[in-house]
Formats: structure tokens, sequence, C-alpha cells
């Protein structure tokens, strides 16, 4: 199958996984495993307050995956800035999720302070990957910023309710062909991932689906197939909805070795 392309990055995997949340650090490294993503997603103040016995950032390095660092917390463009900034120092890399959050209940994105950062961070040689709202018209001014990568909510971080604007995500494959397009926060099962992938979407950003599920390394791995499933499903084009029904099996020039006289 294809692989997902982020910025100059490709990538086998179409999962994006979060490293926070999980019970215990075994659990995580064993979820990582299972769901054969290519890329976590690291928050900056881990690798900051781990110290030297930061038993966390060797089992990332371990992993193999590529290290995605996002800006988790920040509610300005200029505090944005400062952790990007030393995120690529840390982690080495240019890639950054960008969240720059709005309100403190529903974890939304501040989308004005979110096109400041996004502009400022994309002048200084940064691939940002920015956690943003469904609304066509923020994401075409993140895309005329130069964003390759787009991460619109399915739903509120951590709520599981699911992709909540199907619509929304219908639009946005339509009108933005080009670019890469990631659901980022809201996603609670694998039929969630399903619907993203069989709307046009690229890649599923998970974490809390996954981390706080009885199980994280099955979870994982559901979301991996689930994810593997609606991608092949989009590419196979559904068929045509109908309002009433019609038969399989056409009476017309068919056969019928038994006729009753």
């Amino acid at each position: 199958m294809e692989q997902l392309q982020l910025y100059d990055m490709s990538l086998n995997s179409r999962m994006l996984l979060g490293t926070a949340l999980y019970p215990s650090l075994e659990s995580m490294c064993d979820a990582i495993n299972a769901s054969q993503t290519q890329m976590v997603t690291v928050a900056l103040k881990r690798e900051l307050h781990g110290g030297k016995n930061n038993f966390f950032w060797q089992s990332i390095q371990q992993s193999g995956c590529h290290v995605l660092p996002n800006t988790a917390g920040c509610k300005t463009a200029d505090e944005a800035l400062m952790i990007a900034k030393a995120a690529r120092q840390i982690f080495n890399t240019d890639f950054i999720k960008l969240e720059v959050i709005g309100d403190n209940h529903t974890l939304q994105p501040n989308v004005f302070e979110l096109v400041k950062a996004a502009k400022t961070l994309i002048d200084q040689g940064f691939k940002v990957l920015p956690y943003c709202t469904d609304d066509l018209i923020v994401c075409q001014q993140l895309v005329n910023l130069g964003c390759k990568v787009i991460m619109p909510l399915g739903s509120y971080i951590g709520s599981g309710q699911g992709i909540v604007n199907p619509s929304s995500f219908k639009l946005l494959r339509s009108r933005l062909k080009d670019i890469t397009l990631i659901v980022d926060a809201g996603i609670g099962t694998p039929s969630d991932a399903v619907l993203a992938m069989e709307l046009g979407f690229d890649g599923v950003l998970l974490n809390s689906a996954v981390a706080l599920a009885e199980n994280p390394p099955l979870m994982a791995d559901a979301f991996r197939l689930a994810i593997e499933s609606g991608r092949k499903a989009y590419l196979a084009k559904r068929m045509p909805q109908r309002e009433l029904a019609q038969a399989s099996t056409p009476l017309q020039d068919t056969p019928f070795w038994h006729q009753i006289n």
C-alpha cells in the first residue's frame, strides 16, 4: 500500500501514536510495538523533567520510531514558539506538532494564535503539523502559509466522541486534495478510525483511545487493522447509495432450470 507522506518523510504506517497516559512504561512500549507505528508524539516537558535516568526517553529511542515533539499546553503563539525551538534542539528534528490551546474545558485550539505561530515556525524552517479545528477557512489559511499537513480534530481531546462532523471532513478532503490530512483528537474506537479513513483522510493520531483502554497493546493492534481497512475501502471506492432496493440477482436473462408449467 502507498505510504503516508509527511513533508519529505515517507512512512509505511498511517497511525501516529501518543505516549502519555499509559498505565505503565511496559504497556506503552507494547502498544507501540503492536501498532507498528513509525512515529510517536512526545511532549517536551517529559524530556526536560526526565533527568539522566529517563527510562521513558530511553524506551522511545529503543522503539526506533521517529519522534514528533508537540507544544502541548501552550496557550499563546510566543509560548509555542519557545517550546518548538527547544524541541528542535533536544530532539534534533524540524518536525513539530503545533498546539495552541484556547479553552481549558474543551481544549479547542486558539486558531488566531495558531496561525500566527505557524507562520513564524514555517519561516524558520519548521515542518509544522498543526492541531486545528475542522473549519475549511482556518485549514486553508494554514495551507497558504506553507503547512503541508493539517490535523483537524474529530471531537474534543480525550472525549472519545469520534468524528462529530463528517461533512466537514468530506469538505476538507475535496478542497485540500494535495494536503496530507490526519485526524487529531476525539477518536474513541477503531470504527471511528475506519470512518476517518473512509472519508479520505490520510492518517490518524491516537493517544487516549489506546492508552486508556483496558488492554492498550490489543487496542493498538485493533486500530492498526482498522486504519488499514479504512484506507483500502477508500481506495476501492464504495458502491453508490440508493433510496430503494435493487436486486443483487436480476431476473432478466436468468435461466430457470426448474420451471413450473
